[in-house]
């Protein structure tokens, strides 16, 4: 399409409609300017863009209808006489109703017709009052069909890349905390009061480890299971079974940290069945961990490795904590008994899920360690400075070795050297 149609309401429910006419479309609808000619003859009306005008107009409708709270013009969008359908709709609609909708639209990308009926390819956009600064854009594929010269919904789902929204799992229950807002699905009320109880300490102490601003407040999402979890991520279920928790988010683009400021807000969605297995104290270190991921995004970018993301968020998560290197990396120091300290610091590749769960532990626990011989060595201040430098970088390759010689006064070869030792003396 030479422009990109929007269909969008506002928080108070009312319906505006833009379209992005392409130069050459304005050229030829402009009204022509000659020296004389007879008035040009009434155009005949195009029933393609009528179609796609009221194709949109539905779907504003739909839009404004979530944002009112009014499940009777939600419904009315619905093909009449589609049963299955309406039921299955007002469930999904009840199903949000707690949840803290502050924006909602429909982005058409493109419009396939066939007679009386479309297909039509759109990004949802929505926004959670109070804590996202910009909107959660997720693909829908969404069917229509005509009568008596209106445009219903006949099917809303996932597109291509898109995965299932919480709410479409099940009702949602809402817990505000004092800086964190947990939404889950099958769970009971104290559980998801605890998970806002442990957010809310983890925003300050992630605070007063990260000196740079951030929104210092958060999302949370519990759906009913592991595979539940797995499918709101879009992986497979074995891939997530014993992680606790995952931040998503968009980091700095184009190689550049900060350069999204409206990059879609992060969530952090929680391993029902990992996290309830875990202690408070292994409770509040996954969250802070999280939270740190989501105070950094802006800071991370493509030339960050997944050693220092990981490293710096286990950093902040165990700081001041008291606890030993011994029960922090215990996988690792067996390691470094065995004589099998590896020769460098942890590669991306060591942290894939699914895969060997040493491997994966010792590679969070190398990546702390070498965070924690650099705050210890250089001060926590060159940490973050290292971090930020880090991610600053326009690409992976030597981002690492510049931030080593301009922050820390060292080489990559050297820092990776000092981590083996530091790791002999702390857990030898």
């Amino acid at each position: 399409m030479a422009g990109q149609e929007r269909t969008t309401a506002g928080t108070s429910g009312g319906v505006r409609r833009r379209t992005a006419v392409s130069g050459l479309a304005a050229a030829l609808i402009a009204p022509a300017v000659s020296g004389c000619g007879r008035p040009a003859a009434p155009r005949a009306a195009d029933p393609s863009r009528d179609a796609e005008a009221g194709i949109r107009r539905t779907l504003a409708r739909r839009a404004a209808a979530v944002l009112a709270r009014d499940e009777r013009a939600y419904l009315d969008a619905l093909a009449p006489g589609a049963q299955d359908l309406r039921t299955a709709e007002r469930r999904a609609f009840r199903d949000l109703a707690e949840v803290p909708m502050g924006a909602w639209e429909y982005r058409i990308t493109d419009v396939a017709r066939s007679g009386a009926r479309a297909t039509v390819h759109a990004d949802l956009r929505y926004r959670l009052t109070g804590h996202d600064s910009a909107p959660v854009a997720t693909p829908r594929l969404l069917e229509l069909g005509e009568r008596a010269g209106r445009w219903y919904v006949t099917a809303d789902r996932p597109a291509g890349g898109g995965a299932p929204q919480l709410w479409q799992q099940g009702t949602v229950r809402a817990v505000h905390g004092a800086r964190a807002l947990v939404l889950g699905v099958g769970q009971e009320d104290a559980t998801l009061r605890a998970l806002a109880a442990a957010a809310d300490r983890a925003v300050p102490a992630v605070t007063d480890a990260w000196p740079d601003s951030w929104a210092r407040r958060t999302v949370l999402l519990v759906p009913g299971s592991a595979a539940a979890m797995a499918a709101l991520l879009g992986g497979p279920a074995d891939g997530y079974r014993g992680i606790a928790a995952v931040t998503t988010g968009q980091a700095g683009q184009n190689g550049r940290a900060g350069a999204a400021p409206a990059a879609p807000a992060d969530r952090i969605v929680v391993n029902p069945e990992a996290y309830g297995s875990l202690t408070g104290f292994g409770r509040q270190v996954v969250l802070t961990h999280e939270t740190t991921h989501v105070a950094t995004r802006t800071a991370t970018s493509a030339a960050t490795p997944t050693w220092l993301s990981e490293g710096f968020a286990d950093w902040v998560a165990y700081r001041r904590t008291g606890r030993a290197a011994s029960r922090i990396a215990p996988e690792l120091q067996r390691a470094v008994r065995r004589g099998e300290l590896p020769g460098g610091l942890p590669s991306d590749a060591d942290f894939a899920f699914g895969g060997d769960a040493d491997r994966l532990a010792r590679a969070y626990e190398g990546a702390w360690l070498a965070c924690e011989l650099i705050a210890e060595r250089w001060g926590e201040r060159r940490l973050t400075d290292f971090y930020r430098a880090v991610g600053g970088q326009e690409r992976r390759e030597g981002a690492v070795a510049r931030a080593a010689r301009d922050v820390l006064a060292t080489s990559a070869d050297d820092l990776t050297a000092r981590w083996r030792a530091f790791a002999r003396r702390r857990l030898g």
